[in-house]
């Protein structure tokens, strides 16, 4: 069993085998979202304070946290950010960012054990990130790509992430805290991206041992009814073995299949979860509600 245990100054979050699925919220995060970039930019950070507490509220239990706008000061602006993110909620954060000095900055204002997001495969990646999250005492997304790019040949992409593992050992990080992202391909322009990444998660499971997350959503890009899809996606990548994913915990047939999968998986025991969130209240006045077995059947004559 590998257990990727990550935590804020108060609360700690594990993701791991045999344990519910873990939602890293992908919300606070201004690429492609052009009001958040201006607001941000002038340093009004409500929209990230409304994002963070419906995130929460929606069931994510970590948050990831993002701050890349172009020409932005982005070391200050994410550590603003995760600072304020803090102070608003108890959940573990992953800091995402490309500049290092920007993940510098964010893990030295952090409280607890936090997620690293991300190195690839690059050798120039790997050897600035790792000692970092080394430093801190991190985890990190390890995402299965190199110099040569994102290849569609899953084996491939494997190879990858065992040098990934490898390498972090090589700094003294373990396994453990490497959470490989597979890196899921949109199944609209690949048809098999879906019979592909689903063997690569168990690959990673089985053989490298490590934890797996993913961002869910592009693997609906283009396509109509994206969340159904997501959901899907999401249900069988469980069955599979991926133990987290970065996607938006506001979209709910995407959380009513997790939850589901966690069921499935019996990882939610007795249903609790599942029963918490989706048993309706008996009518009131309604006698016998609840009973086992319901009406009985009449038999045909």
């Amino acid at each position: 069993m590998t257990d990727t245990v990550l935590s804020s100054a108060t609360k700690e979050v594990i993701i791991g085998f045999d344990r519910p699925f873990v939602i890293i919220g992908e919300r606070i995060n201004p690429t492609g979202r052009k009001l958040l970039s201006a607001e941000m930019m002038a340093g009004d950070y409500s929209r990230v304070e409304a994002d963070t507490l419906a995130q929460v509220a929606a069931g994510a239990q970590m948050l990831d946290v993002n701050a890349g706008i172009p020409l932005a000061d982005e070391p200050r602006m994410l550590a603003e950010v995760v600072q304020l993110v803090q102070t608003l909620t108890d959940v573990p954060l992953s800091i995402d960012s490309s500049i290092v000095a920007a993940l510098e900055s964010g893990l030295g204002v952090y409280q607890g054990k936090a997620l690293v997001n991300s190195v690839t495969g690059e050798e120039e990646r790997l050897e600035t990130v790792l000692p970092l999250v080394k430093k801190y005492g991190a985890a990190v997304v390890a995402i299965s790509n190199d110099e040569t790019g994102i290849s569609e040949d899953p084996d491939v992409r494997f190879e990858v992430a065992k040098k990934i593992v490898q390498r972090a050992q090589d700094y003294g990080i373990s396994p453990a805290d490497v959470v490989v992202d597979p890196l899921v391909m949109p199944v609209g322009a690949i048809n098999d991206a879906g019979k592909q990444v689903l063997r690569l998660i168990r690959r990673l499971r089985e053989e490298l041992k490590v934890n797996t997350t993913c961002g869910a959503s592009n693997f609906s890009f283009g396509l109509p009814n994206r969340h159904g899809l997501n959901a899907s996606f999401l249900s069988m990548a469980i069955g599979a073995g991926m133990t987290s994913a970065i996607t938006n915990p506001l979209h709910e047939p995407e959380m009513a299949a997790v939850m589901g999968a966690n069921a499935v998986m019996g990882v939610d025991p007795n249903c609790a979860q599942w029963i918490k969130k989706y048993r309706e209240p008996a009518a009131e006045g309604e006698e016998g509600a609840g009973r086992r077995g319901g009406r009985r059947r009449r038999r045909n004559a």
